[in-house]
């Protein structure tokens, strides 16, 4: 098609298929080996994963590590691999302890795991904390704090779950259908309501109910007209004064739980709670039978969230001093050994590491002082390394959903991820130290 003279510039231009991607997972595989190199130094780190399907239909784990660099405590995702068959605790373990394996990472080091409350993930005898107990015995496992809303749905009232199921059914009614939504816009805006929208639910298990419940019970009287507008039977749960006070309730103790208050704002079995402004407009409402609906839940919640979140009734002060080890008398409490005892009350009575406390975070007073207070060091360490919650997993599988696209569905995306959700610098000097400028094609 072209002379001799064409060809030849033609041939000249690279044209490999697999150029970027090269060099993504050379980037990819740097940023990874730095996180490793620190947690071989530092041998502490905390994990906390989560699985997923991607577009494509293949299952996808994250793993995020919490580990201590030389000035502060850093997190970074660890790896992304997709699970090849089923999605149980063994085939997790197998995936992670692998990667352990190739890297030179011990179970060992590891302190502590946070993860949902998945089956797989929790099992007593095959999910994926029993395997790994079995490497090492001392690893905690800890319940994400954002997935607490799931555990306010569980053990729930039959009158309760049914009036959740009917207002996710009337929010679906009105947001799901365009039409519906625009002249529900019209209405609010024609009676003067605050909100003109309602939520739109969704079963992200991170995503707060309480707002979506909350909603509805706000705009409950314009739901109610635009309902017998549209001739709809979902008008009649609006005239029920016992399923608006059951509305009411949910939006109450969703929204509270929202609040990362886990001590239940107050909330007593022994008395119905009358603190939240919902509740309190609705308290004429309120029936004996009602009444009974709501402190048997309570006392299941209560019951559901001290298993999950031992803190709740634990008033346990002994790490207090890890939090502030400059308070008066804090010594007393911590629960030290006689010799750890003196070298917190000789740290506490230095002015000078006093002034250095309230000028860097926790993390960093406590990695400052490890040279001369190092058993006192590393326990606060321990305590502070656990992740609370999956929320970093949670941001990634939403980083995923951009990334592989239902246009590119055959993309291998586990190190375009990692570039993507990482704050780590490649050091590209040691990359192209490594590599040729231009490889043949």
């Amino acid at each position: 098609m072209f002379d001799t003279k064409t060809a030849t510039a033609l041939q000249s231009i690279p044209v490999s298929n697999n150029t970027i991607s090269r060099r993504i997972e050379d980037i990819a595989s740097d940023i990874v080996m730095q996180v490793i190199e620190q947690i071989k130094l530092t041998k502490m780190f905390a994990l906390q994963l989560d699985e997923s399907t991607d577009v494509s239909g293949e299952a996808q784990v994250i793993v995020f590590v919490r580990y201590q660099d030389c000035s502060d405590i850093r997190e970074n995702i660890l790896f992304c691999q997709n699970l090849q068959s089923r999605t149980t605790g063994e085939e997790l373990f197998k995936v992670i302890d692998k990667f352990f394996a190739e890297g030179g990472i011990l179970w060992d080091w590891c302190l502590s795991v946070c993860s949902d409350g998945a089956a797989a993930l929790t099992g007593k005898n095959n999910g994926l904390m029993a395997w790994i107990r079995k490497k090492n015995p001392k690893v905690k496992w800890l319940h994400c704090i954002i997935h607490r809303q799931a555990l306010a749905s569980k053990r729930m009232n039959a009158h309760l779950h049914e009036t959740l199921n009917e207002a996710v059914k009337v929010i679906n009614f009105i947001k799901a259908r365009p039409l519906n939504s625009r002249m529900f816009k019209l209405l609010c805006q024609e009676m003067g309501s605050e909100h003109q929208h309602l939520l739109l639910h969704t079963e992200v298990r991170w995503l707060s109910r309480g707002k979506i419940l909350n909603r509805l019970f706000e705009l409950r009287q314009e739901v109610h007209m635009f309902l017998l507008e549209q001739k709809s039977a979902f008008s009649s749960l609006f005239e029920n004064q016992d399923w608006v006070c059951r509305l009411a309730y949910l939006a109450d103790i969703f929204d509270k739980l929202n609040d990362l208050n886990l001590s239940m704002q107050g909330f007593r079995t022994d008395e119905l709670s009358l603190n939240s402004k919902i509740l309190r407009t609705i308290v004429k409402l309120i029936t004996s039978t009602q009444s009974v609906i709501i402190r048997e839940h309570l006392t299941k919640l209560r019951d559901e969230l001290v298993s999950y979140f031992p803190s709740i009734m634990n008033q346990d002060r002994t790490q207090d001093w890890i939090q502030n080890p400059f308070v008066e008398d804090v010594a007393s409490s911590s629960g030290l050994s006689d010799k750890l005892t003196e070298n917190l009350i000789e740290l506490a009575s230095d002015r000078a590491l006093e002034l250095k406390f309230q000028n860097v975070t926790v993390s960093q007073f406590w990695l400052e002082v490890k040279g001369e207070y190092k058993e006192l060091s590393e326990i606060a360490m321990s305590a502070l390394l656990p992740f609370g919650s999956t929320y970093l997993c949670e941001v990634s599988f939403s980083a995923m959903s951009l990334i592989k696209t239902k246009h590119r569905n055959r993309l291998s995306v586990q190190n375009d991820l990692i570039i993507a959700v990482s704050d780590i610098e490649p050091r590209f000097d040691n990359i192209l130290a490594k590599k040729q400028p231009q490889v043949s094609h």
